[in-house]
């Protein structure tokens, strides 16, 4: 049932991006995309640093929301991520809280490593976290990004398993 409904949503969230494309293309001109990637996925389980990427978490400096790698050719424009030194040990304390945080609100919940990619398809860095997670990536310009953090709640909405909405 639950597949049934995310395919109906997806189904469904797709349609109206398609409909809407003629309308809002210009809309959607700079934005980026973020893709699953299973090699960044890897980096990241076995803590590999890439040195030509620059670290920012989001969330909490014990188990963060989302880790992000990214290209130190690019301006990130945000305060709300929080530039980290990483090295292989530090990623290591980061990647294990992230699991041990996201086991105790679902035991099946893995992380994912993901390749952000700007407005252009070039790749510009990597992210990690949860599948629900949810970002956008948008270029300000050539070499500027803006990269929206998760939800604030991206752990705590989950009870057990159980995803639990948000009251108004």
């Amino acid at each position: 049932m639950k597949k049934l409904w995310r395919r109906t949503f997806c189904f469904i969230w797709f349609s109206m991006l398609v409909l809407s494309a003629g309308c809002a293309g210009s809309l959607f001109k700079n934005y980026g995309e973020i893709s699953l990637n299973k090699e960044v996925t890897n980096a990241f389980e076995t803590y590999q640093i890439n040195t030509e990427y620059d670290y920012y978490i989001s969330g909490s400096d014990v188990y963060p929301n989302a880790i992000i790698g990214l290209d130190k050719a690019y301006t990130l424009d945000s305060d709300l991520w929080k530039k980290v030194e990483m090295t292989p040990k530090k990623l290591r304390e980061l990647v294990t809280d992230m699991r041990d945080k996201a086991a105790t609100v679902n035991a099946a919940m893995p992380l994912y490593g993901f390749i952000m990619l700007d407005d252009k398809g070039n790749q510009i860095g990597v992210w990690y976290s949860i599948l629900e997670a949810k970002t956008f990536l948008k270029m300000k310009d050539n070499r500027t990004v803006i990269i929206y953090t998760p939800d604030i709640d991206t752990y705590d909405k989950y009870d057990h398993g159980r995803f639990v909405p948000r009251t108004p």
